[in-house]
Protein backbone atom coordinates (compact mmCIF):
# COMPACT_ATOMS: atom_id res chain seq x y z
CA UNK A 1 0.00 0.00 0.00
CA UNK A 2 1.20 3.45 -1.20
CA UNK A 3 2.54 6.21 1.59
CA UNK A 4 -1.09 8.41 1.55
CA UNK A 5 0.18 11.68 2.13
CA UNK A 6 3.33 13.59 3.66
CA UNK A 7 1.41 14.55 6.34
CA UNK A 8 0.70 10.86 6.95
CA UNK A 9 4.33 9.98 6.69
CA UNK A 10 5.22 12.32 9.12
CA UNK A 11 2.63 11.35 11.80
CA UNK A 12 3.85 7.68 11.88
CA UNK A 13 7.42 9.16 11.77
CA UNK A 14 6.34 10.39 15.44
CA UNK A 15 4.47 7.67 16.28
CA UNK A 16 7.62 5.48 15.84
CA UNK A 17 9.93 8.01 17.64
CA UNK A 18 7.13 7.89 20.53
CA UNK A 19 7.08 4.26 20.65
CA UNK A 20 11.04 3.71 20.02
CA UNK A 21 11.27 6.21 23.49
CA UNK A 22 8.97 3.92 25.17
CA UNK A 23 10.84 0.61 24.12
CA UNK A 24 8.12 -1.33 23.09
CA UNK A 25 7.57 -3.09 20.01
CA UNK A 26 4.65 -2.58 17.49
CA UNK A 27 2.77 -5.74 18.70
CA UNK A 28 3.18 -4.45 22.35
CA UNK A 29 1.79 -1.02 21.90
CA UNK A 30 -0.91 -2.27 19.89
CA UNK A 31 -1.98 -4.87 23.11
CA UNK A 32 -1.82 -2.07 24.71
CA UNK A 33 -3.99 0.42 22.47
CA UNK A 34 -6.57 -2.99 21.73
CA UNK A 35 -4.99 -2.94 17.93
CA UNK A 36 -3.59 -4.65 15.74
CA UNK A 37 -0.01 -5.05 15.36
CA UNK A 38 -0.20 -4.59 11.61
CA UNK A 39 -2.39 -1.63 11.84
CA UNK A 40 0.39 0.07 14.21
CA UNK A 41 2.45 -0.87 11.38
CA UNK A 42 0.43 0.99 8.31
CA UNK A 43 0.36 3.87 10.91
CA UNK A 44 4.22 3.85 11.01
CA UNK A 45 4.60 3.58 7.38
CA UNK A 46 2.50 6.22 6.53
CA UNK A 47 -0.09 3.82 4.41
CA UNK A 48 -3.17 4.02 6.99
CA UNK A 49 -5.33 7.27 7.90
CA UNK A 50 -6.49 6.55 11.79
CA UNK A 51 -9.15 8.09 13.41
CA UNK A 52 -9.32 10.64 16.26
CA UNK A 53 -10.37 7.42 18.58
CA UNK A 54 -6.97 5.14 17.38
CA UNK A 55 -4.97 8.57 17.65
CA UNK A 56 -6.11 8.81 21.20
CA UNK A 57 -5.35 5.02 21.89
CA UNK A 58 -2.16 5.27 20.39
CA UNK A 59 -1.14 8.58 22.60
CA UNK A 60 -2.40 7.13 25.49
CA UNK A 61 -0.69 3.93 25.80
CA UNK A 62 2.79 6.03 24.47
CA UNK A 63 2.27 8.18 27.53
CA UNK A 64 1.94 11.35 25.34
CA UNK A 65 -0.94 13.54 24.09
CA UNK A 66 -2.42 13.24 20.88
CA UNK A 67 -0.86 16.95 20.48
CA UNK A 68 2.60 15.79 21.06
CA UNK A 69 2.01 13.71 18.41
CA UNK A 70 1.10 16.26 15.81
CA UNK A 71 3.70 18.36 17.03
CA UNK A 72 6.35 15.97 16.44
CA UNK A 73 4.86 15.14 12.59
CA UNK A 74 4.86 19.48 12.09
CA UNK A 75 8.51 19.23 13.33
CA UNK A 76 9.54 16.21 11.01
CA UNK A 77 7.43 17.64 8.02
CA UNK A 78 9.01 21.16 8.46
CA UNK A 79 12.74 19.23 8.11
CA UNK A 80 11.46 17.69 5.31
CA UNK A 81 10.45 21.12 3.89
CA UNK A 82 7.01 20.43 3.45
Amino acid sequence: MPIRSPAHAAFGQAVRDARGRRGVSQEALGHECGLDRTYISGIERGERNPSLTNVLKIAKALDVTAADLHARADTILAAWGR
